[in-house]
């Protein structure tokens, strides 16, 4: 069976003066109402303990719109200004929820420059796309088709830092059933992107190391230049250019890795990694930035549901590195330096492969049996998991040395 599923196709496009002033106007708008209504539902906890939801700010929205000093917000589409307050609304209900920080206010050089119409905001006729306030469609430069006979229900305008304008069009999309029986364990590094259960090594692009040079001169450039100037401005500019060949390239090498892993198996296993605590080694902390691992498992967990593949996430604290793949007996300590270490059952180990079986084992072990992850008290002193208890007939397939 296939799948429809919702998917956002983004495309460049190149505005007039008047839609780049008409977009530029929209984006403060929607800056300053967020912000506004932020300001309003903190100070009503902290004054009444009270909570202000979507439907108290948008009559807020309307009061604000009459005021003198604020006229200016009846100039642009109402639309952007309500989906503002919508993502507001999303952002203290996941905070309520406990999945992330308190929301925080919107920085005009700092924060995304983004916009997002619906479809009462924008027309779709003939593959050609016009926003709301605008009389001319905007120049999409269509890179690649959208699927056939779709319609956008949702469009997002964004600017990056590098003055790049895109457009993100939310469709529905048809995935093609495919057939996968493989399963994988996928171990991340810094030497290596990816290690995988079957021995394969994919290399890590260094991205960020191959423009470090370049980087390095432009930001010496932009330190030099006066603050406020124009060419302070140009300077900038070229920086984030840098910065944005960089991180476009990287999504791209990520976004094809993912989807061939997906196509090709029906399980994968991956890490628990803590990223935000490993970044804090600041020997390392450029280096795990560049490979983006959370950017990777996010791309995973999307696409397998496309798919309909099973991503299965084994606990951080397993020690795949250190447990033998072949006896399941637990080494010692195993610096970060040790890429291949001898098991005392006589067995030579690569350090990554072999953290990637343990992962795939693990993993199925879950998956089959509920098991825990992590080392047993009971088990841990014999220097054997119970992830290695399970019945043999779990781990079936698993490539051992």
């Amino acid at each position: 069976m296939s799948r429809t599923v919702k998917r956002a196709f983004k495309f460049r496009f190149y505005p007039t003066d008047v839609q780049a002033a008409e977009l530029s106007r929209t984006f403060g708008c929607v800056r300053l109402v967020y912000n506004m209504a932020l300001q309003a539902r903190t100070e009503a906890w902290t004054l009444r303990q009270a909570r202000i939801d979507y439907n108290a700010t948008s009559a807020l929205l309307t009061a604000w719109k009459k005021i003198d000093d604020l006229e200016f917000l009846n100039e642009v589409s109402s639309v952007p200004l309500q989906q503002a307050l919508r993502h507001l609304q999303t952002a203290f209900t996941n905070f309520w929820a406990k999945r992330t920080n308190h929301p925080t206010f919107k920085s005009k050089r700092r924060s995304r420059r983004s916009a997002e119409y619906t479809t009462s905001a924008f027309r779709w006729r003939d593959e050609k796309l016009t926003l709301a306030k605008m009389s001319q469609p905007l120049d999409i430069v269509w890179s690649r088709p959208l699927p056939a006979g779709c319609s956008p229900s949702t469009v997002t305008v964004s600017q990056d830092a590098a003055g790049r304008w895109f457009v993100s069009l939310l469709c529905e999309d048809v995935i093609a059933e495919t057939s996968a029986t493989r399963r994988v364990g996928i171990d991340a590094g810094l030497n290596s992107l990816l290690t995988l259960s079957t021995g394969e090594k994919v290399t890590n692009p260094r991205y960020e190391r191959a423009d470090r040079e370049r980087l390095a001169r432009a930001q010496r450039n932009l330190a030099r230049k006066q603050k406020g100037s124009a060419n302070r401005a140009k300077a900038r500019i070229k920086v984030a250019r840098i910065y944005g060949r960089m991180a476009d390239r990287r999504r791209d090498h990520l976004h094809k890795l993912t989807t061939r892993l997906v196509r090709e198996n029906q399980t994968i296993v991956i890490e628990d990694l803590t990223v935000c605590n490993m970044v804090k080694n600041h020997r390392l902390a450029r280096a795990i930035s560049d490979a983006a691992w959370r950017q990777l498992r996010t791309m995973l967990e999307y696409k397998a549901a496309w798919y309909g593949r099973d991503l299965v996430v084994v606990d951080r604290w397993f020690p795949s590195s250190k447990l033998c793949s072949a006896c399941g007996a637990l080494a010692g300590s195993m610096p970060l330096n040790v890429r291949e270490w001898t098991c005392r059952c006589g067995t030579i180990h690569d350090r990554d492969v072999n953290a990637a079986r343990n992962i795939l084992a693990a993993g199925l072990a879950v998956t089959a049996c509920g098991d825990s992850v992590r080392p047993q008290r009971g088990s841990s002193r014999s220097g054997q998991l119970s992830a290695k208890q399970e019945d043999p007939r779990v781990t079936t397939g698993v490539p051992v040395r």
